[in-house]
């Protein structure tokens, strides 16, 4: 188990993680919370309306970050090209009526992982066994999957002959750490993808 999930009996999935390791996913997962940002101040005023919240408008333009950008992409329009007018139009009225809640789903799923790692306590050198739920694994898969997105925006990865390039970079290089947590993330993602599979 140590270094990649496995699938529970019943649903969910676990793995053993060492404490440097618990460490590292629990250092990336509050950066992409803050990354995120605080709930927003508008919808938070409403209280505990859900038909306010429902209604609450987001912001129209794409973030400026890259990182933010590919966490947040716009509906419309081909990735990479330019749109055009009409597409800009639909892009920012949906993200008007969706990304507070996008945003909403990935802070909670990163509350959820680093609650799940915070209730995690190592014995010595064998580390900790993390059981997941099978919502759980959802919300760990998800946020995996954003902290990946991150990191690739960070590192300028946009396609597989750039990364490729990427993973034989010097260890002197300074992206090297980012890398090696490009690379780990996406086998921590890929065997928990493989549990949620048919058995």
């Amino acid at each position: 188990m140590a270094g990649h999930f496995e699938p529970l009996p019943g649903g969910g999935a676990a793995i053993a993680l060492d404490e440097l390791e618990i460490s590292i996913l629990r250092s990336l997962a509050v950066q992409l919370l803050e990354l995120i940002g605080p709930e927003d101040g508008a919808a938070g005023a409403e209280g505990d309306d859900p038909l306010a919240r429902l209604f609450a408008e987001g912001p129209s333009e794409p973030p400026s970050d890259p990182a933010l950008a590919r966490l947040f992409p716009d509906a419309y329009g081909a990735p990479g090209e330019e749109p055009d007018e009409r597409a800009k139009a639909y892009a920012a009225e949906f993200r008007r009526f969706t990304e507070n809640d996008l945003r909403a789903r990935k802070r909670e799923d990163g509350l959820a992982v680093v609650r799940s790692l915070d209730g995690l306590t190592p014995a010595g050198d064998r580390g900790a066994v993390l059981r997941l739920t099978p919502e759980a694994s959802r919300q760990w898969l998800g946020t995996l999957n954003d902290l990946r997105l991150t990191i690739g925006a960070r590192l300028e990865i946009t396609d597989e002959d750039e990364s490729e390039a990427l993973f034989r970079l010097p260890d002197d290089d300074p992206r090297k750490p980012m890398v090696m947590a490009y690379l780990w993330l996406g086998g921590l993602q890929e065997t928990l993808i493989e549990t949620l599979g048919p058995r």
